[in-house]
C-alpha cells in the first residue's frame, strides 16, 4: 500500500484533519500533498468532487473523510474499536458529526491559530455544542476514557478533533470529564503536530479570514505573519 493524502490548509481544513489524524495517530504511512485553499480548478485535479480531502492508493481514489476512514477500516486495526457496543457508538457520532452540526461550522470555523473573544453565540450554535458534549459525556461514561470509545484514540475522535481546535479558538468552555478529553486532544501528537505546521502557515483564505472577522474580536494571532505583497 502507498497512500498519497490530499489535503487543504492545516490552519482551516477541517475535513482534511480527519483522517490525517487518524492514520498519524494509528502509524499509518502516508505521503502528504497540501493544496492552497482558493486555487480555482486544482482540487478537480485529483479529486472527482473538487474538495479535500482525498486519499490515493494506486490507482484507487477515496474522496470525503468517512468514506477514506471505512476504507482504512478495511486493511488497518484499530479504525473502529474491538468492542462492538463501542464500535456502533463510535460509528453513529462520527456519522452525526459528519452530517450535522452546520451552525457551529458556519459561525466558528476551524482557524487553529486565534483567539477569539465572541460577543453572543447564537441559539443554533448553543445547541450544537450542547449536543457535542453531551456526546463527549456519554461516550466518556460509557467506555471509560481518556478518549470518547474508550482507552485509544480512533475514528470517532478523528471527526471530533477539529471541534477541540474550535472550542479552544472561540473560547467555549469545558467542564469535569470534557475538560479533560479536550486537554487530552489537544496534547495528542497527531494534533500537536498538525498545529505546528498550521500555526506557520503564512498563507491567509479570504473566506475564512471573513467568517473569522464576522465571528467575534480576534484577541491573539499567534500564526505566521503573511508576507507583504510584492510591489
Amino acid at each position: 500500500m502507498s497512500y498519497t493524502l490530499h489535503i487543504a490548509n492545516k490552519n482551516y481544513s477541517s475535513w482534511s484533519l480527519r483522517p490525517w489524524a487518524l492514520m498519524r495517530a494509528l502509524n499509518i504511512p502516508f505521503t502528504e500533498r497540501l493544496h492552497r485553499l482558493g486555487v480555482t480548478g486544482e482540487f478537480r485535479s485529483f479529486s472527482p468532487s473538487g474538495r479535500v480531502p482525498c486519499l490515493e492508493d494506486g490507482t484507487t481514489v477515496v474522496w470525503d473523510s468517512l468514506a477514506i476512514v471505512e476504507y482504512l477500516a478495511e486493511r488497518h486495526a484499530g479504525v473502529w474499536p474491538a468492542d462492538p457496543q463501542a464500535r456502533a457508538w463510535a460509528r453513529c457520532a462520527c456519522a452525526e458529526m459528519h452530517s450535522g452540526f452546520a451552525a457551529l461550522r458556519n459561525q466558528h470555523g476551524m482557524n487553529v491559530g486565534v483567539r477569539v473573544a465572541v460577543s453572543k453565540r447564537s441559539t443554533a450554535v448553543e445547541a450544537d455544542i450542547a449536543r457535542i458534549v453531551e456526546l463527549w459525556q456519554q461516550g466518556l461514561a460509557r467506555f471509560g476514557g481518556p478518549f470518547l470509545a474508550g482507552r485509544e484514540f480512533c475514528a470517532v475522535d478523528a471527526f471530533f478533533a477539529p471541534v477541540a481546535f474550535r472550542f479552544r479558538s472561540y473560547g467555549v468552555a469545558m467542564n469535569g470529564a470534557t475538560a479533560g478529553y479536550l486537554e487530552t486532544m489537544l496534547a495528542h501528537p497527531a494534533m500537536q503536530e498538525w498545529e505546528t505546521a498550521a500555526l506557520a502557515e503564512d498563507f491567509r483564505e479570504t473566506e475564512h479570514e471573513a467568517e473569522l472577522a464576522n465571528a467575534g474580536t480576534v484577541t491573539a494571532d499567534l500564526r505566521a505573519v503573511s508576507p507583504a505583497p510584492t510591489l
